[in-house]
């Protein structure tokens, strides 16, 4: 059986693995590897590791005032089904910068009952939320 471990130690994060992973994820299709890095070194981040191989990553957007954007959470699929996402989150939630904040957000296509057993839920007032959204962006910055 494998085993795992969730670290929060930047100088073990893949950035080759990730990017490979989240170039070709419906989220952020196309990013460019420096765009990446860039958010990377802006995050709080966490990865999931089988030996010496990052299997998964989660990172937190935050001012470490009074907000939090969950975002790029993601276990690569042959090691999916063993918690590893749960156990992610919940060490992005342990960061010491990340307590006390008022508001955490995400946005996600497919996970919400896993982002449910952490308090996530549907805005209660979407309406008053607004967006600026070019889905597009990595994709027309190569053409």
């Amino acid at each position: 059986m494998d085993t795992y471990d969730i670290s929060n130690d930047p100088g073990r994060l893949d950035l080759d693995a990730m990017h490979a992973y989240l170039s070709s994820s419906y989220w952020s299709p196309g990013i460019p590897k420096a765009t990446l890095a860039k958010a990377v070194a802006h995050s709080i981040c966490v990865g999931a590791y089988c030996g010496a191989k990052q299997v998964g990553f989660a990172r937190m957007v935050t001012d470490r005032a009074t907000f939090a954007y969950l975002a790029d959470v993601y276990v690569l699929e042959p090691h999916r089904g063993r918690g590893l996402a749960q156990r992610l989150i919940k060490a992005l939630l342990a960061e010491p910068d990340l307590q006390g904040l008022r508001r955490l957000m995400l946005v996600t296509r497919d996970g919400h009952r896993l982002y449910q057993k952490f308090g996530f839920q549907a805005l209660a007032a979407p309406e008053r939320f607004m967006e600026r959204h070019d889905p597009r962006v990595y994709l027309a910055a190569d053409a």
